[in-house]
């Protein structure tokens, strides 16, 4: 059977997450239309008759400022080695700039294969797809070049047809029904952060954190006490909203997300706590699986 590892890089934004939620099937990584959401490296995991793939879904490429940051591109960079195949997804409906060029420079030293996917291909006219195809051939020497839409699925299970091709023969990595490597209480984490960066239209989702203090299984219900970090004291009252609003519809739903993903009941108590600066602290760092 073929078997191996296919990391997912490109810029924030470009589709990474929504592409391995569609390999997938599954929501495994989340999604917010916010830049820099994806935080750690998760794995998605595809097996098929004819083997396993496993997906690295990374943090947008961006210029870091925080330490968290710098870790996050230390998890990109960590990610590009010792993997089958680099797929790098470009949002096709976005000028090309110099973030791009960057990224194409980071991809020259790797010796894994490497696809180029052009991504959101149903918000581009087909004549434009060509000369972006050539463009990137010139820049970069790619195995294969595959235009597709993570959103909506064009060309996807095409491309996981062309990755098997490319994987080596190998054994099962993970059990043929397991579809992540997530931790329930990551997984629960990152929810609630989802919830709160979709609900909060402020400038929140940078200076926000979310880290599970108890997670308590009783039968068929899940005990979930988790706190929000931020960094100032008037991002606190934005979180909360007038009368305790906001915390209490970011907590709804993603109480009723958790259930529909883990199958059962869910109780879950959020506090928000202020903790300045926590984006350069490696202790917190630590507690968000961002230290060293």
């Amino acid at each position: 059977m073929k078997s191996g590892f296919a990391s997912i890089i490109g810029r924030p934004n470009s589709g990474k997450s929504t592409l391995l939620n569609r390999l997938v099937e599954e929501k495994v990584s989340i999604v917010t239309d916010k830049p820099q959401t994806t935080r750690h490296v998760v794995k998605g995991i595809v097996t098929r008759p004819e083997g396993q793939a496993v997906f690295l879904d990374t943090p947008g490429i961006h210029k870091p400022i925080h330490r968290m940051n710098e870790r996050m591109m230390k998890s990109v960079r960590e990610s590009m080695s010792d993997v089958d195949i680099i797929l790098l997804i470009v949002d096709a409906s976005a000028a090309f700039g110099r973030g791009d060029e960057f990224v194409l420079e980071l991809l020259k030293p790797v010796s894994s294969k490497k696809f180029l996917l052009l991504n959101k291909i149903d918000r581009i006219e087909k004549k434009n797809l060509l000369p972006m195809i050539d463009r990137y051939s010139k820049l970069a020497d790619f195995d294969e070049i595959i235009p597709i839409s993570a959103l909506k699925g064009d060309n996807v299970e095409s491309l996981l047809a062309v990755i098997f091709k490319y994987l080596p023969e190998g054994p099962m990595y993970y059990p043929a029904d397991q579809i992540s490597d997530q931790q329930e209480r990551t997984i629960a984490a990152e929810m609630i952060r989802e919830k709160l960066i979709v609900l909060t239209e402020e400038e929140l989702p940078h200076s926000t954190a979310v880290v599970i203090d108890r997670f308590e299984e009783e039968g068929n219900l899940y005990r979930i006490y988790a706190s929000i970090y931020v960094e100032r004291d008037s991002q606190k009252r934005i979180v909360i909203g007038k009368g305790g609003e906001k915390l209490k519809e970011v907590g709804t739903a993603a109480r009723k997300e958790m259930e529909s993903f883990f199958d059962r009941k869910i109780f879950l108590e959020l506090h928000v706590k202020v903790k300045k600066n926590w984006r350069d602290d490696p202790e917190t760092l630590r507690s968000l699986g961002l230290g060293e």
